[in-house]
């Protein structure tokens, strides 16, 4: 009988080094793999919410995170707008002509639903081609191996870090609760310490890039922040539906949301630092823009 902390151990290895693999090759492996979390969060995030007695639309989330996965595949932003509203217009659309009470909650839940589970993942494909135009043979895109592949890696490495580090910090030294109403387990001393580690390695991982150290110190200090948020908001919402894990999917892990919380408020932000004060210069963008 093989116990529960090898078959964690296991599926966590096999989870590591599939993301790290498509990651690192980029282009549709990495789409492939982003699709997958969609998919199966969207799945989770539904079911989560009907044990509140929502009933957010699956269909709805799906089709708007397609196009969402489209437009982040073609590095296509000018279109992010026109996506977002169809979304939102056929989110209300769903709701007021199903046939059963029109509840509002029933639109916002969708809404959300295509905003956590699709749109914020996305960014993923955004942040792996930064620092370079990918090649495309017909629709087979091919991902440029430059900084944009060491931004992600240092993303998905550092917030194992955080958690890791989270899990025992508080385990040895955890005595004051960070958030007891949301997430009762998780203390501000193991906060502190996934924080530190996190920090540390950034600037370690961001030294052998070459990368300034106060951006390595900025990127550590906003991923262990919003690696430990995200956690939190999906706590949140597993908590108000009275749910313990979003699913059992994983052997050992629970669902795919309890694994890749962490990432969803992560990615967006990491991605945006990057893009705007690592990459350009800020200040410049807003000059141009006056």
């Amino acid at each position: 009988m093989i116990s529960k902390s090898i078959t964690r151990l296991i599926t966590g290895l096999i989870i590591g080094f599939s993301a790290l693999f498509a990651i690192m090759a980029g282009g549709i492996p990495l789409a492939v793999l982003v699709l997958i979390i969609v998919v199966l969060g969207a799945k989770e995030y539904t079911q989560i919410l009907q044990h509140k007695g929502f009933l957010p639309s699956f269909k709805i989330i799906m089709a708007s995170s397609l196009i969402f996965a489209l437009l982040a595949y073609f590095n296509r932003f000018d279109l992010v707008p026109l996506a977002f509203t169809a979304s939102t217009i056929m989110a209300f659309m769903w709701v007021l002509f199903r046939g059963k009470q029109p509840y509002i909650a029933n639109v916002a839940t969708t809404i959300l639903g295509f905003v956590y589970c699709g749109w914020f993942p996305l960014h993923l494909l955004f942040l792996r081609d930064i620092g370079g135009d990918p090649v495309f043979e017909g629709l087979i895109k091919h991902s440029p191996s430059g900084m944009g592949a060491a931004y992600a890696i240092m993303l998905f490495l550092s917030i194992i870090m955080t958690d890791s580090m989270c899990y025992y910090a508080g385990l040895k030294f955890g005595k004051h609760k960070l958030s007891p109403v949301i997430s009762p387990n998780k203390t501000i001393e193991g906060s502190i310490g996934g924080t530190l580690s996190c920090v540390i390695f950034c600037v370690l991982f961001g030294s052998a890039l070459q990368i300034e150290w106060y951006h390595s110190l900025i990127i550590g200090l906003l991923t262990a922040m919003f690696a430990q948020i995200g956690d939190l908001a999906e706590s949140m919402i597993k908590r108000d539906a009275g749910v313990k894990d979003s699913s059992n999917i994983l052997p050992g892990h629970g669902g795919f949301l309890d694994r890749t919380d962490s990432y969803v408020l992560s990615i967006p932000v990491l991605y945006y630092y990057i893009y705007f004060f690592v990459e350009n210069n800020f200040i410049d963008i807003v000059r141009g823009l006056m």
